[in-house]
């Protein structure tokens, strides 16, 4: 039979397939993580992952294990979230913010998975720039949002990655990069990088470099207060930006070309909440978020 702390390290191991990430999601050392999930193949019989000094993947067995634990503890964590809103009284609303279309897709469904859990409460969805739904979670207009970190502002709390979208560079539909397949970061050097205004420093470094990996200078072109400013700076000429892949399924225009890239990292979108301020009824839309979101990385919501 195995312990429960037991049952949490395999399954966070088996989601991250990384100690060190595991061990900081489960607020414990990496080695302690390593003997625990010796413990459980000792006591299994055999190996659940397969180690190298590269990777961690699970083994035939351990997938299975994954596959038949993962549903019962789910059960589980729900059944506990249960009996602890019944004496919380979860009601009213949670106003949760979004920045991109696919991220208020998820919301929505979170939104209908919450209202089942908690019918005294309802979730009051909100969409805005990434610097406007920052502002407001620190204003008190909102509770919680999905967004695209880096973020450095010390009163906001991230969590966890929910989900991942593959990165493009969008340009002129005339320009020669838009009939290329994919681009590199080094392609930032040859045009000029339309950026938008009001971010932080952190947020513009991860996503509005001043340097490819080489070193090479990006040119900075003008700067927008929205998306559809950068979309419409783009389409007449005037650089190019960078955003998720999929924003094409959401604001296709015929004198933009969507390029993705062949060597830059996803655009990954995180919860954000007060890290001082994090009432019952918040907590509980974070839980089912993550439970409605993706479980992998590189997995569109």
């Amino acid at each position: 039979m195995l312990e429960r702390h037991e049952i949490e390290t395999f399954l966070t191991l088996a989601e991250e397939l990384h100690f060190a990430r595991t061990a900081k999601r489960l607020h414990v050392s990496p080695g302690r993580v390593s003997q625990t999930i010796k413990a459980v193949e000792r006591r299994v019989g055999g190996l659940l992952f397969e180690r190298s000094s590269r990777r961690v993947i699970l083994s035939p067995v351990g997938r299975q294990l994954r596959d038949d634990l993962s549903p019962a503890y789910r059960r589980i964590q729900q059944a506990v979230a249960d009996a602890q809103a019944a004496f919380e009284e979860i009601s009213g609303v949670v106003r949760a913010g979004f920045t991109a279309p696919w991220c208020g897709n998820l919301l929505v469904r979170a939104a209908d998975t919450f209202a089942d859990r908690y019918p005294r409460a309802r979730v009051e969805l909100q969409n805005a720039t990434y610097h406007a739904m920052v502002t407001r979670l620190l204003n008190h207009e909102a509770d919680l949002i999905i967004a695209e970190p880096a973020v450095d502002e010390p009163g906001v709390a991230v969590g966890p990655v929910l989900f991942s979208e593959r990165r493009a560079l969008l340009v002129p539909a005339a320009h020669p990069l838009a009939g290329r397949e994919t681009v590199t970061l080094e392609d930032l050097a040859l045009i000029p990088l339309v950026t938008v205004a009001h971010v932080s420093p952190a947020w513009r470094a991860a996503h509005f470099p001043r340097l490819t990996p080489e070193g090479r200078p990006i040119p900075q072109g003008p700067a927008a207060s929205d998306w559809e400013g950068a979309l419409s700076l783009v389409g007449a000429g005037r650089g190019a930006t960078v955003a998720a892949l999929r924003a094409a399924q959401y604001h296709h225009r015929e004198d933009i070309a969507y390029v993705p890239f062949s060597d830059a990292p996803p655009v990954e979108y995180a919860l954000m909440w007060r890290a001082a301020d994090v009432p019952p009824g918040v907590q509980a839309l974070i839980r089912t978020i993550a439970d409605v979101a993706p479980r992998s990385a590189g997995t569109s919501a």
